[in-house]
């Protein structure tokens, strides 16, 4: 693992999400600490910061006292979630200034129609997705509430290793996308918010199928 000039927490914190995301890690896992930051060549008191970042984010969980694991799935828990974020996006594009929304809204609805497979693999789909829901958040001047919004996405990653696959292709909705754009090309803010959660909504159907 690389060490560059930022906090070595951060670091350490990221490399365990890709691990995440790659599926080096079961729901449930116990962490081995002393094993972890050997592997990672890092002392155990950056690691427990990291580890105490995530569970903070909900990505791992106490484990009685005996140290931390990755925190289990449930569909129940991915449906809250995406209900939460659902929820909070909407908030910030509605506290977005209409007029720079109305500027970068083209620019959205392009990104939408520039990747519009209805299915695709897991990465691409999942790169596209976050750049297009960055920029449509670009506007959001509270910034308590973006730090809010990664804390809570944060806590989804675990479940990308339920996919079958970096390679898989997924289903996707293209058109979800288009429609945000559109409303917000049109002026009607609350149109927009209104396809913004029904864009998770739908997402999260999607993927329930995959939760055990």
């Amino acid at each position: 693992m690389p060490i560059e000039r930022r906090p070595l927490r951060e670091q350490i914190r990221e490399e365990l999400m890709l691990r995440l995301d790659r599926g080096d890690f079961a729901a449930g896992t116990d962490i081995n600490e002393a094993a972890l930051a050997g592997e990672l060549g890092v002392s155990r008191t950056p690691l427990r910061e990291a580890l105490i970042t995530l569970a903070g984010e909900g990505v791992l969980e106490s484990n009685q006292g005996r140290g931390f694991r990755f925190a289990p799935v449930s569909r129940k828990e991915f449906r809250e979630l995406c209900a939460i974020v659902a929820a909070l996006e909407a908030l910030a594009l509605e506290s977005s200034d209409p007029a720079y929304l109305r500027r970068i809204a083209p620019e959205l609805l392009a990104l939408a129609q520039d990747f519009s497979a209805d299915v695709a693999e897991r990465q691409d789909i999942e790169r596209h997705d976050d750049e297009w829901h960055d920029l449509l958040l670009s506007g959001c001047a509270n910034e308590r509430l973006l730090d809010l919004i990664t804390s809570v996405k944060a806590g989804m990653r675990r479940y990308a290793h339920l996919m079958t696959g970096e390679s898989t292709p997924m289903e996707r909705a293209a058109e979800e996308h288009c429609r945000v754009a559109e409303r917000l090309i049109d002026g009607d803010l609350e149109g927009a918010a209104a396809a913004l959660r029904d864009n998770w909504i739908n997402g999260m159907e999607r993927m329930m199928s995959r939760i055990p």
